[in-house]
């Protein structure tokens, strides 16, 4: 057994409850309500290169420290301290751990140092595996959707269950595609689902309402974290964050009319604040300046593999019928971005993690009587691409002018799992070369679908697993999560849809060309 997997099983227990292992204990010796406090866990985040983040929040001003090293019984640890934290950022810090080791083991243990006192916290332990430098198997999974429909954290099934069950795949990071909160989702105490059985949430005073203020859309985080199972999984596996519309309320986008439950009616305000609390929990670096930070990023790993994170949310125009000629979706600076990324990219596979999927109809009420709205990219109309499709057309015929080969999309935001493969031959757009869309989803949230296909890019249903209803509780079971399995050698990658349990529902293997 290696080092990584035998301290990977040594602390299971410690990292995820952030026990105080024997001999670790902080030079500063006090009583616990002195001391500051560790209740959110850590995370880490966006790998890349020799660097990790590690994110963790204290509850008071405090400096975060963090030690790391290649063995787990921290016998040459390296430090790295925070600027000081406060209420500025709601007591969240991260710091960016350098000159990591290529392919190895990296365990660190967080605490933080009161800024008046100096008294220091008990540790809460974590640990990840670095980038990779040579060819060597790869697994990540991804999903979305946390915390939806007002299914929170029911203890008596064990809370978020299926944190624990991606956990258990061991891999080596995972991508939130997306409403890694419902900041317009209220947790009620009960909920009555299928057959009369009682869904029964654990409760907080900012999950009893719409998320409105600043305080509020932080709450929604921090409620998330008061799972065992998310904190456990946050400590053993990085993460690479996307947002969508729910960290800000349900299809926002310039033009959404807030409902009754607001007393705040501008959207751009509610958009300031969610991106503000958005920024400070995430596991990720801070790009540069752009309406806050920008989110969209590609993330390096390895030869075999990278990852192309999209923002489908802060640069679209107002969600309307979308035909006729351009609409912005991805927006311009982005689309080029991605176009030239994508084209420079020696890597062998290209995973485009997308917030929103491209051939499925995501309706958003009506414009006016029998005139649909659309919040994604599809339109309803089978033709020619128009609207928000026009980017997406722009993008497929560009990879294929330049030979861009081994991309797929990976997504959640419908509450289903499914695979799609696009091709030319059954599309009204058809410069393009075939490709592959895989769903995976929800987290932690009411289950739908499935959605109607737009055909403008010739989308097949090759598999997909939704309930029998609407708006279905997680006791039904129709959670779902994507694993994906890149083979060091060979280099063919195998998808598998995943359930609540863990259990594989499909798989498909991809040959790199």
């Amino acid at each position: 057994m290696s080092e990584f997997d035998l301290g990977r099983r040594r602390l299971v227990q410690a990292v995820g409850a952030g026990l105080l292992l024997p001999g670790l204990a902080p030079a500063v010796i006090a009583s616990v309500k002195d001391r500051p406090q560790l209740t959110d866990g850590v995370q880490s985040g966006d790998m890349l290169g020799d660097r990790a983040l590690i994110w963790s929040r204290s509850d008071r001003p405090a400096r975060m420290v963090v030690e790391w090293d290649t063995r787990s019984l921290f016998s040459n640890p390296r430090r790295i301290v925070s600027p000081l934290t406060d209420a500025r950022s709601d007591f969240t810090a991260r710091v960016e751990l350098t000159g990591l080791p290529a392919d190895q083991a990296i365990f660190y243990r967080v605490l933080f140092e009161d800024a008046q006192s100096g008294v220091a916290s008990e540790p809460w332990f974590g640990h990840l595996r670095s980038v990779p430098q040579q060819r060597r198997d790869i697994r990540f999974v991804w999903s979305g959707d946390t915390v939806g429909q007002g299914f929170g954290i029911n203890p008596e099934i064990g809370g978020m269950r299926i944190y624990e069950a991606m956990r258990l795949r061991l891999p080596d990071f995972f991508i939130h595609c997306g409403d890694s909160i419902y900041a317009d989702g209220p947790v009620p105490a009960q909920i009555s689902t299928e057959g009369g059985r009682i869904w029964r949430n654990l409760t907080t005073e900012v999950k009893s309402k719409v998320a409105e203020t600043l305080g509020d859309y932080r709450g929604n985080y921090r409620y998330n974290l008061m799972d065992e199972n998310i904190r456990r999984f946050n400590a053993q596996v990085p993460q690479i964050w996307q947002w969508d519309d729910h960290e800000v309320v349900n299809n926002w986008s310039p033009g959404k009319q807030l409902d009754g439950r607001y007393h705040n009616k501008d959207i751009h305000n509610l958009v300031g604040r969610a991106r503000q609390a958005w920024l400070e929990y995430a596991p990720m670096r801070l790009q540069r300046a752009d309406q806050g930070g920008r989110i969209y990023r590609k993330l390096s790993y390895g030869p075999l593999l990278e990852v192309f994170v999209l923002d489908m949310r802060s640069y679209r125009g107002a969600n309307d019928d979308n035909l006729g000629g351009a609409k912005p979706f991805l927006g311009r600076e982005q689309l080029d971005w991605l176009k030239r990324e994508l084209k420079g990219s020696s890597a062998q596979w290209k995973v485009i993690a997308a917030d929103m999927p491209i051939g499925l109809g995501v309706p958003d009420g009506e414009l006016s009587p029998g005139v649909p709205r659309w919040d994604a990219v599809a339109n309803g109309d089978p033709g020619q691409a128009q609207g928000r499709e026009l980017e997406i057309a722009e993008l497929l015929g560009f990879l294929r002018a330049q030979q861009v080969r081994n991309y797929l999309w990976l997504t959640a935001d419908v509450h289903y799992c499914a695979a799609h493969h696009y091709h030319p031959d059954r599309a009204a757009f058809q410069d393009f070369e075939p490709f592959w869309e895989f769903v995976a989803g929800p987290l932690n949230a009411g289950s739908f679908g499935p959605d109607t296909l737009d055909k403008t890019f010739g989308p097949e249903v090759v598999f997909e697993k939704a309930p029998p209803a609407q708006n279905t509780s997680p006791f039904a079971g129709f959670q779902f999560f994507g694993e994906v399995n890149i083979d060091g050698q060979t280099a063919e990658m195998s998808i598998i849809l995943r359930d609540l349990d863990g259990v594989a529902v499909f798989e498909q293997k991809l040959q790199p060309i």
